[in-house]
């Protein structure tokens, strides 16, 4: 891999989102294109929708297909890289490491490997909390020590650390966006979060209060106020805003940073399912459960720097809202993405 010619130019050149049919990776290419931007989604589909692409140009591919990634950003004017295609499931990486690093590790290596050889030049990392492992205190900053406790965690570490090098090497510049629970659902209602299978508290909530299995509540003797666990949920729109945020920032020339990215105030899981409760007039059916290995009592962020640096603040930040919004996609998708129903 030798030097790159880094394009430039007025004109704003095609946004590459990998992962674009994924949750999080839609509402970004969503907001893009809202925004104008000319977007290409690079997504296997293997855990995406196609749906979820809302007609967007799409390249089915792997990560780490440098030949196919190279020939999209040739062709298609790319400049810049939103980077969301990833395994995301901290048990499975436990049971799986070695899925997590080739996909992870290695499917991101070989992206801006490709970025490199076409000399594009700015990439917005998904990356995450897990990197932090068990927290010595709250709210996290983004200075608190990384200590990933499982193997999802530290292939988000690794790439962290490798972006410096990727930068002095071949002038990459690039902005980490560590998410905390990223929730709720598209206002307008096209997209949504469909996992398959599905992991995350408020989907899982409103599913039991639909009929499906009773939640599970997985400890509720932490040193909380009411004994479950405090987490930080940011809704997925204003997730989607923080990389066209971050994205203005590469292109005007800012430095490489990296940003906590949560609504930098913690709701603990029965608060949670008091909100459910009160958007679907439900109660939600549960039992509590052991607590899970490597859960931490609490784990939120403070968002200041992202705040003061980017201008970025959370416009979904109260919870009943965040829920009203899955709530709303979850009724109108009753079975998830399907033909015919985005």
């Amino acid at each position: 891999m030798g030097s790159p010619t880094i394009r430039s130019g007025d004109k704003p050149g095609t946004v590459v989102v990998t992962g674009g049919a994924g949750y999080i990776g839609s509402h970004a290419a969503k907001a893009l294109g809202a925004a104008g931007r000319r977007v290409v989604i690079y997504d296997n589909l293997s855990e995406g929708h196609e749906e979820a692409t809302l007609g967007a140009d799409l390249v089915v591919g792997d990560t780490r297909d440098v030949s196919l990634l190279r020939s999209v950003m040739a062709s298609r004017g790319v400049t810049s890289v939103m980077h969301f295609a990833a395994l995301a499931a901290v048990g499975e990486s436990v049971r799986d490491p070695a899925g997590y690093y080739s996909n992870n590790v290695e499917g991101t290596l070989s992206v801006l490997r490709a970025m490199a050889e076409e000399g594009v030049p700015s990439f917005i990392f998904s990356s995450t909390c897990a990197v932090f492992g068990e927290p010595d205190e709250v709210p996290l900053v983004e200075s608190h020590p990384t200590r990933p406790i499982n193997a999802y965690g530290e292939t988000k570490l690794a790439i962290e650390r490798a972006l410096p090098h990727y930068e002095r090497a071949y002038g990459i510049r690039s902005i980490c966006l560590r998410y905390f629970n990223a929730a709720g659902a598209d206002p307008a209602g096209q997209l949504g979060e469909d996992h398959r299978p599905e992991r995350h508290l408020i989907p899982l909530a409103l599913r039991a209060v639909n009929g499906g299995e009773p939640l599970q509540v997985f400890g509720d003797d932490y040193p909380t106020p009411d004994g479950t666990c405090l987490r930080d949920y940011i809704h997925v729109t204003d997730l989607a805003q923080a990389h066209l945020l971050a994205l203005d920032a590469l292109e005007r020339q800012a430095r490489s940073s990296v940003y906590n990215l949560g609504n930098g105030r913690p709701f603990s899981v029965r608060e949670v399912l008091q909100s459910v409760s009160r958007v679907t007039g439900r109660e939600v059916p549960h039992a509590v459960a052991a607590r899970r290995a490597g859960d931490p009592a609490a784990l939120y962020a403070t968002n200041l720097r992202i705040q003061a640096e980017l201008g970025w603040v959370p416009r979904f930040a109260e919870l009943d809202t965040i829920i009203e919004t899955a709530w709303r996609w979850s009724q109108s998708h009753p079975r998830g993405f399907e033909k015919g129903s985005s």
